[in-house]
């Protein structure tokens, strides 16, 4: 599976994007989906998850009521981000595993996602 994430690009403070990740290659129904970020000289850390349904969601407490995960069958992912901060300025990666409902726990888990796509820069002036 190759993932390829899209839609970065500078913004300034309370603007708005959307990211998209799209799926190619053996691409399978059940894969649960989330988003990860990382700021420079920083850990990697969770955004967001989506189960295989769509249903199943988690986000991390920083993003809550700003940011919505959803997506489009077994291919597209995608990332709706309000309110943007400039602590929100990380290069932001999109990531799939082969588990269809994570746990609360396992979604904010980098171990738990079995393939990466290359990662897109967002960057908020304030």
């Amino acid at each position: 599976v190759q993932l390829q994430a899209c839609g970065g690009g500078s913004v300034a403070a309370g603007g708005s994007l959307m990211l998209s990740c799209a799926a190619s290659g053996q691409t399978y129904s059940q894969y649960g989906l989330g988003w990860f970020r990382q700021a420079p000289e920083k850990e990697r850390e969770f955004v967001a998850g989506i189960d295989w349904r769509g249903s199943g969601k988690n986000y991390a407490n920083s993003v809550k009521g700003r940011f919505t995960i959803s997506k489009n069958g077994a291919e597209k992912a995608y990332l709706r981000m309000n309110s943007l901060k400039p602590e929100d300025t990380a290069v932001y990666y999109c990531a799939a595993t082969r588990r269809p409902t994570p746990s609360l726990r396992q979604f904010t888990s980098i171990s738990t996602y079995d393939y990466w796509g290359q990662g897109t820069q967002i960057t908020v002036s304030s």
